[in-house]
């Protein structure tokens, strides 16, 4: 055909034909046009046999270096990029052109092919139902999950039956913790209905990262009593060798493309608070999941039973309440209730939330903070625990080192920066702290915080006596109501009349 080279196969499948029929017809059989035909007739030598190698149309820009400089550089340092060797060979040599960096590739491709180093081979596995479980981390900072317009920095814990592609995924928001592991892992037990026989993760690096040998013993005993309550068996991947726990390795991008789809759905990456996040990431697995009931029913009866309850997924420390109204506890200020100074509690580190006992009566649920990045120490402060004692003293508003956190809403921290603006500090710490006490006294915390809005929006100042006017009642002016005591004598009066009037009938 015009356009189109002869092929080998073409010819031998002419010459074969010519034997029973014309040219004509084994050429058109054999795809040929008829000059072609009867050219072959005259040289049946194959096409391959006839062509002459093509030489190089221009000079080899890299024929005196690549053996001279190029190998050597190879040899030496065996992992060196070839785009490091490329500018390498610009900086010696200003007179190469720049488009000599895609031949250089090549040629570097093509050596270490013949004599570089062995390369890591992948060994697939065989997957039994019910056999393993994997675990890992993944980080979700790059979706750009807000809640309530605040960016959300966490990861998410991902764990996966390869056999059946059964998955559940928690929201962490610390780190790589053997807290986070354990919960996620028993929540994503108990969601699976069992346990797998085996238990993989990828060696808990972020939990034993910067610990002394005591502490990395004490988690070591720790996740083996965790994996022993379940009647798994623990396995850890080599360090830094990922592929090793491929199986969910690999799941981490079809999860995290699935959860960005499904924002780009929803419209919207924030949320309204964490539970609502929380809410969305397992509606997303469950949907996955549901793509692979079959399977997932059939591994189930190949795991092991669940124990007739969970262990332990939180740390606990003893902590004592000081005079500041608070404790201190992993770089955290936190406060509590003023009648608990002096007295120690007990503290259950959960991943989100800190539980607070005395003895074995819980008395608080605290949100848990984190420590700055740059290692400076943070505050978790609830106004409600402070606030009596601090409009004893309203002017220890101003320096307070917690102020910032002291205030529930933004809309408070604003009235007070407009009061300190209008007015001397004393009467702008005053005022300030009489709203959160309105605030704290009349349960209206969300409602004022809409009117102090309105108010610094108008350009106005905050009217103290209005704002309680309009929030009342208050609770002094309420009527007291007494109630006269009935005397028991006549409940025995009652009882003797009920008792003659069944004797009569």
């Amino acid at each position: 055909m015009p356009g189109r080279h002869v092929t080998d196969h073409q010819m031998r499948l002419f010459m074969k034909l010519r034997q029973n029929h014309t040219t004509e017809t084994a050429s058109a059989k054999a795809g040929l046009s008829r000059a072609t035909g009867y050219r072959l007739l005259h040289n049946p030598v194959l096409p391959s046999q006839r062509r002459e190698p093509r030489e190089r149309r221009r000079p080899d820009p890299l024929e005196h270096i690549f053996e001279a400089e190029v190998v050597p550089l190879l040899q030496a340092a065996p992992g060196l990029r070839a785009v490091a060797i490329y500018e390498e060979l610009l900086r010696r040599h200003p007179d190469l052109q720049p488009g000599i960096r895609r031949t250089l590739e090549r040629r570097i491709r093509a050596w270490r092919a013949i004599h570089g180093a062995e390369r890591d081979v992948i060994f697939r596995q065989v997957h039994e139902p019910g056999r393993l479980g994997l675990s890992d981390f993944t980080d979700m900072g790059g979706l750009g999950v807000t809640i309530a317009g605040q960016r959300l920095d966490h990861l998410l814990y991902h764990f996966r039956l390869p056999w059946s592609g059964f998955e559940h995924a928690h929201v962490i928001l610390g780190g790589e913790s053997f807290v986070a592991l354990a919960e996620g892992l028993q929540n994503a037990l108990w969601s699976a209905g069992g346990a797998p026989h085996y238990h993989r993760s990828d060696s808990l690096s972020a939990a034993f990262r910067n610990v002394d040998a005591e502490a990395r013993t004490d988690l070591t005993t720790r996740y083996e009593a965790l994996c022993s309550h379940y009647g798994m068996t623990p396995t850890r991947n080599n360090k830094g060798v990922a592929h090793e726990n491929g199986s969910i390795e690999s799941a981490h991008g079809h999860l995290k493309g699935a959860i960005r789809d499904g924002l780009l759905m929803r419209g919207s990456p924030d949320f309204e608070d964490l539970g609502s996040y929380r809410a969305f990431v397992d509606e997303i697995i469950g949907r996955r999941n549901a793509n692979r009931g079959k399977g997932i029913e059939a591994e189930r009866a190949h795991l092991q039973v669940l124990p007739e309850r969970r262990t332990t997924d939180f740390e606990e420390v003893i902590v004592t309440v000081s005079s500041t109204g608070g404790f201190t506890l992993r770089k955290v200020f936190y406060t509590v209730p003023s009648r608990l100074i002096g007295h120690r509690l007990r503290v259950r580190l959960f991943d989100d939330r800190l539980e607070v006992f005395m003895g074995g009566t819980h008395l608080l649920t605290l949100p848990r903070g984190r420590a700055q990045a740059n290692g400076k120490h943070d505050q978790v402060v609830n106004y409600h625990h402070v606030i009596h004692s601090l409009r004893k003293k309203p002017m220890a508003l101003l320096h307070l080192v917690y102020r910032d956190k002291l205030f529930p809403r933004p809309e408070y921290r604003r009235a007070f920066e407009a009061l300190c603006a209008a007015m001397p500090e004393r009467p702008a710490c005053k005022i300030t702290v009489e709203l959160l006490a309105l605030a704290h006294e009349r349960n209206c915390e969300g409602e004022l915080a809409n009117e102090l809005g309105q108010v610094l929006r108008s350009g106005s100042l905050p009217d103290l006596a209005t704002l309680r006017t309009k929030f009342s009642p208050d609770p002094a002016d309420l009527p007291q109501v007494f109630v006269q005591p009935v005397c028991l004598d006549s409940y025995q009066v009652l009882v003797g009349t009920q008792g003659m009037a069944g004797e009569s009938a």
